[in-house]
């Protein structure tokens, strides 16, 4: 018999790929055209342990499986300001495994880039590849560990299905890269 859910979507074997795909599919809920969420990862077991009231709020009973991170979703993020630049405002506490965030972006083929005008700035980069006829939407959903360890999701908006998500630890480098940026000593 195959490992899948009741759904169809393939169960996940390790904490944090469970984690990537209960945001995905959260943010799924939610429908497209969101802005980015940015999610804070906890280990199960210790919130049940520490913070009894906020495990049973979360609906984490106490009865279920020890092992896993719970996301905790976090404020939102400041509209205007540059992803980039507001992950480097980040510092999580030590209480904090790890971290995800969820996003959609356009994002091209590989054969699109023979086309690429050259001298572009941001801007007109974002508007030649919205309108470009090979364009694809994605939600992307990115999760790191203070450890190291990375997982990915990446849902295409035209297959927007949980069996059609893509899953992997390294879909989404740059992304990946800072967000574990956030848990550097600095």
């Amino acid at each position: 018999m195959p490992n899948t859910a009741a759904d169809g979507a393939p169960l996940a074997a390790n904490p944090l790929t469970r984690a990537v795909l209960e945001i995905d599919e959260y943010a799924a809920g939610l429908g497209w055209d969101q802005p980015a969420r940015l999610f804070a990862l906890v280990d199960t077991a210790q919130l049940r342990t520490q913070e009894p009231a906020l495990a049973r709020q979360l609906g984490l009973a106490e009865d279920a499986a020890t092992a896993g991170l719970t996301p905790i979703e976090q404020d939102e993020l400041p509209a205007g300001q540059p992803l980039d630049e507001f992950l480097a405002t980040i510092a999580w506490p030590e209480v904090i495994a790890g971290c995800a965030l969820t996003v959609e972006r356009l994002m091209l083929p590989p054969s699109a880039e023979a086309t690429l005008p050259e001298d572009l700035d941001d801007t007109a980069l974002a508007s030649w590849v919205a309108s470009h006829p090979q364009r694809q939407e994605v939600r992307m959903t990115v999760a790191v560990l203070r450890d190291g360890a990375r997982e990915s999701a990446v849902r295409l908006r035209e297959k927007d299905s949980a069996t059609d998500v893509l899953t992997g630890s390294a879909l989404v480098p740059g992304l990946a890269e800072a967000l574990s940026a956030t848990f550097e000593e600095g």
